[in-house]
């Protein structure tokens, strides 16, 4: 295992001093010390997504001749692919790029769907892209680390190549804890129990990435509810309004889109398009507590965003803002009276249940029935 504190010593002998990335479970322990050390400024920016991060790290190093580092989940090659092969590729700009990938969805150990076939390709994908990888194990000593920067690393990035240290689970070790605390008195757990309560028998309720979805799924099972109008976004962060706006427009259902502040900034563009094509059934619920909180807890840019408005810039008719269960079902009773698209965004705490549990129904039948549900 190795320590973080002496992985980022090491990385700055090595002259590697500008972190940028997403967050990722899999890699807390570095998130949070580099949090803890660096803060969020020159040095170290949590990026929208992942191909954003890539670009930042191309431009540090175009005014400093200096290689960033650049940390994600595996999960996030998708939106890295195309920076990588057409920006900082050596058939290209030849810029070289260090990264930390976290190993969800390894083969052999247990993880969840989403995670399972970008597991199975990370090395592949890598391999494909001519990133040479280091897999940082359980028995991986920092000797290992200095070892691979001095020999198979040190070439390869003054070619302008690029390299990555791929992290398989409880494979760092921590070296304190962030803390990215706000004092709002409302859970999203509690809010999205309003939600729930206040829609509409036939609602159509699409929810995003992460522990949103596992909330929705458990007080639906708490409350012997089905789960026929529920589309669970499993993975695609970001993209669970896309989703929304497509059935809302090939569809007569009311559909809600629970969304987070992380996966709203990965995509903003998505909100755009939403107010340019203004579904007259379709309410855009924006859970916000400034954190990417179900990868760790570092903090988003969202409190910096006056998101009602940016969104009516784009075209949505009517947007609301909630502190509280009783605005929340105000918001949300009015909200499927009105002419989307309307925002209601709530304000909420970073708290969550250690014992929360994962939707037991299978992505592929979570379809199943809402396209039934969608025909009835």
């Amino acid at each position: 295992m190795v320590r973080v504190e002496e992985f980022y010593n090491i990385l700055l002998e090595h002259k590697i001093d500008y972190f940028t990335g997403v967050p990722d479970s899999q890699l807390k322990a570095f998130c949070d010390f580099i949090i803890n050390t660096l803060g969020v400024g020159k040095n170290h920016m949590i990026a929208p997504n992942e191909g954003n991060a890539v670009a930042l790290a191309a431009g540090y190093h175009i005014a400093t001749g200096k290689i960033g580092m650049v940390y994600m989940q595996n999960s996030g090659l998708g939106n890295a692919v195309n920076p990588i092969t057409s920006l900082t590729d050596p058939e290209v700009y030849g810029i070289p790029v260090m990264y930390l990938i976290g190993w969800r969805g390894q083969p052999g150990v247990k993880d969840e769907p989403q995670h399972v076939k970008q597991g199975k390709i990370t090395l592949e994908l890598l391999e494909l892209l001519n990133i040479k990888y280091f897999i940082i194990k359980k028995t991986t000593e920092i000797a290992d680390i200095t070892n691979a920067l001095n020999n198979e690393f040190k070439e390869v990035l003054a070619k302008g190549q690029s390299v990555a240290f791929v992290v398989e689970k409880d494979s760092l070790e921590a070296c304190g804890k962030m803390k990215n605390e706000n004092f709002n008195k409302l859970s999203r757990e509690a809010a999205i129990k309003v939600i729930v309560d206040s829609i509409e028998k036939d609602t159509l309720v699409v929810s995003t990435t992460g522990k949103a979805s596992r909330e929705l799924f458990e007080y639906r099972e708490n409350t012997n509810q089905s789960h026929e109008k529920d589309f669970l976004t499993v993975g695609s962060m970001g993209h669970a309004s896309m989703i929304s706006l497509a059935i809302a427009e090939n569809s007569n259902k009311k559909v809600v889109c629970i969304d987070g502040d992380g996966a709203m900034i990965m995509h903003t563009g998505a909100a755009a398009l939403i107010g340019s094509r203004k579904p007259r059934n379709f309410v855009h619920i924006l859970i916000n507590n400034g954190s990417h909180e179900t990868v760790g807890g570092m903090p988003t840019i969202s409190y910096d965003i006056d998101w009602g408005n940016s969104v009516k810039a784009f075209g949505y008719k009517t947007v609301y803002k909630a502190f509280n269960e009783q605005e929340i079902e105000e918001a949300v009773k009015k909200a499927q009276n009105e002419e989307g698209p309307v925002l209601i965004e709530i304000i909420v705490n970073t708290e969550s249940r250690k014992e929360l549990t994962r939707p037991s129904i299978k992505p592929i039948d979570n379809k199943k029935n809402i396209m039934t549900f969608i025909q009835e």
